[in-house]
């Protein structure tokens, strides 16, 4: 008996460890082109193909400057075949570029050099060599007001303190520290523009020095009754704690053949390379190709880095001069499904006079397709982007009425009588109980908390382990689609009921809504309702502002270069969001930056800066007490929550037990 119960105990210890293993973590995909032929030889050609940052959203890319610096070629290697690419045939490269500061207004603040490297923006922390890199914490030219004794929050442990103010309002004694820990001080003079600029420079970076790392301009200093302010305008800030030397034997991935040229980076494979079909192979540091599931004779592919990490991205289209048009394969944004090949918008600019489209000459057009279900022994349903989201039209040849898509998916979860699988936006269903045989269970749909439909499931008969949730009134459609799923397999045991679930999707018809010819969409506000398509225009002219972010409609935008009047450099984007993006919690009340801070004389409101990339913020913590959809991988049961508490607990008696009996 004591032998039974120790092994009892580890096992529910072991059981309560895993179960609360499993989480949930959202992520952006921001890709670049496809590309679409029988096989490599014939996308390659004799040319080869080459991707740069004004077709790939995820390099680095300043528009003002018009500067990119990374590329990715597939070269015509004698080893490409079929889903091949032989060795050397996939490069990547790198150089070194100047780029203006973001903040522009005293001496010394012209350009600085940049380099990305698998989509992430570095510094080298020599101008002109390659080889040794830190990552660009912050370039901004927000405004800033701090009070003696307070800290600027830089990110990544960096931050900067007004320790005082001299009694005469002409200086500020400021302190730059890394982890708490005091890196440098200065006393700064508003006086002379020229000595209001401070910059830290630090020895011993990967053994080069005099390596500047940080850069703060002061643009006023004001000592009150009461407080004592230092103004800032003008912050750079480079990872130089985390900063690293390129070897030439160093491997990136696949890529594995360095190649040091001064201001350059040259990377290959040398071995070949597979696009497996179905599948994402990494190519090196988080950048990835992602295959279609195509026959043999087809081979179609895009390039994409995945964002994982809490904040707010910018996925923009390719880089346009004149009139252009966007789809799918050309602007990230866009749904676009590999599988199937289906593209649905587009977004086209035409008759450009300088830079005002006139009217009727930005036009969006998007129109319903068929794609896949995830779990595909459902066979195909409609689809519709609108302003790059995805939707599902409530009648299947009828755009005017539409749904947003929540979830398509094939993965496996498995549920116990009395809990909640929560699918989203509210919906949420429930296993209320497994039949005494094991052959059927009793599921119930909500939204809200609040009793939709529920269904006798049986696994028996051929087909009928799904169940399809039709409901009337939505948006005036009867028989609507809402929800569908399909139990796998039913288990009434000793101690559990379980009902296995694969294969589910559910549309928001709580938020459903009806497009009318007369509905105005930002700039776009000439609806026309064709069938299965819209084509929404500007009745009105559209001005493309140069050094802005113009709204086209529904939170997509096009974004204008700083250029002269003889010029016009633009793109469209949507801003994803990764985590629900919680404001953090200040100590002391500290500003950060991020923070809106109010500059005593303009109250400005400043806001995080845009290439601050490593500011991030907490993400969405699950709900306790409901498994949620995504939280565990394929072929593994989904973790009970709530019930690691419970096993922790009956381990706990079992403890008790065991002593008592023991002693």
């Amino acid at each position: 008996m004591k032998r039974f119960a120790a092994v009892t105990l580890a096992t529910l210890m072991l059981l309560t460890v895993f179960a609360s293993a499993a989480s949930a973590q959202d992520a952006v995909e921001i890709r670049g082109p496809v590309f679409n032929g029988s096989n490599i030889q014939e996308i390659v050609g004799t040319d080869g193909i080459t991707i740069d940052a004004t077709q790939f959203a995820a390099f680095f890319y300043d528009i003002n400057d018009n500067v990119t610096t990374e590329t990715l070629s597939i070269r015509n290697v004698p080893g490409n075949n079929g889903n091949v690419i032989g060795e050397g045939g996939l490069v990547y490269e790198t150089q070194i570029q100047q780029v203006e500061y973001e903040f522009t207004g005293a001496a010394g603040w012209d350009n600085y050099s940049v380099i990305g490297f698998f989509a992430e923006k570095y510094i080298p922390l020599k101008p002109n060599s390659a080889d040794k890199l830190a990552k660009l914490v912050l370039d901004s030219d927000d405004r800033y007001t701090i009070r003696t004794g307070e800290t600027l929050d830089l990110g990544e442990g960096y931050a900067l303190e007004a320790k005082q103010v001299d009694v005469e309002g002409e200086k500020v004694w400021l302190e730059f520290t890394k982890d708490g820990e005091f890196v440098d001080d200065e006393i700064i003079s508003v006086v002379n523009e020229n000595m209001s600029t401070w910059e830290v420079e630090l020895d011993d970076i990967q053994d080069e020095d005099d390596v500047v790392v940080f850069r703060v301009h002061i643009n006023q200093v004001f000592q009150g009754a009461v407080d004592s302010i230092a103004q800032i305008e003008g912050l750079w800030l480079i990872d130089y704690a985390n900063a690293m030397t390129i070897e030439s034997d160093d491997e990136f991935g696949e890529l594995n053949d360095v190649s040091i040229q001064g201001d350059s980076l040259v990377i290959r494979n040398d071995d070949s390379f597979t696009l497996t079909r179905d599948s994402e192979e990494e190519i090196a540091e988080g950048m990835f190709f992602k295959i279609a599931d195509t026959p043999t004779n087809v081979l179609r592919f895009y390039v994409m880095k995945e964002l994982t990490d809490p904040g707010t991205y910018e996925v923009r289209g390719q880089v346009a001069t004149g009139d252009f048009t966007w789809d799918a394969t050309n602007f990230a944004g866009f749904f676009y499904d590999i599988n199937d090949d289906v593209t649905t918008e587009t977004l086209s600019v035409s008759g450009l006079e300088g830079n005002v489209i006139p009217e009727g000459g930005l036009v969006y057009n998007t129109t319903i397709q068929n794609v896949d279900f995830e779990y595909d022994e459902w066979g195909q349903y409609p689809v519709i982007g609108f302003f790059a989201e995805k939707y599902i039209p409530l009648k299947a040849n009828s755009a005017d009425k539409l749904a947003k898509l929540i979830l398509d998916s094939d993965d496996r979860y498995t549920v116990r009588t009395g809990e909640t699988l929560d699918l989203g936006e509210g919906y949420a269903l429930e296993a209320k109980q497994v039949d005494v045989e094991g052959e059927k269970v009793w599921l119930e749909f909500t939204k809200d908390g609040e009793f939709v439909d529920d269904e006798i499931i049986s696994v028996v008969g051929t087909g009928a382990n799904t169940w399809e949730v039709e409901l009337d009134d939505i948006e005036d459609e009867d028989d609507v689609v809402v929800f569908r799923v399909h139990v796998n397999q039913v288990f009434q045991g000793a101690v559990d009921s379980i009902a296995q679930i694969e294969g589910l999707w559910l549309i928001d018809y709580a938020n459903a809504m009806t497009i009318e010819s007369d509905d105005e969409f930002g700039e776009l506000n000439d609806v026309s309702i064709q069938g299965d398509s819209l084509v929404i225009r500007n009745d009105d002219s559209f001005t493309l502002t140069r050094d802005s972010e113009e709204e086209i409609a529904e939170g997509m935008f096009f974004k204008i270069a700083d250029t002269p009047s003889n010029e016009l450099r633009y793109y469209p984007f949507v801003e994803r969001t990764v985590g629900e993006g919680e404001e953090p919690d200040l100590e002391d009340d500290e500003p950060t930056v991020g923070e809106n801070v109010t500059a005593p004389e303009d109250d400005e409101n400043v806001t995080a800066p845009e290439d601050d990339e490593n500011v991030t913020e907490p993400g969405e913590t699950p709900a306790e007490e409901e498994p949620t959809v995504g939280e565990t991988p394929e072929e593994e049961p989904a973790d009970t929550p709530g019930f690691g508490v419970v096993l922790g607990l009956v381990g706990l008696l079992a403890v008790v037990y065991l002593v008592r009996r023991n002693n």
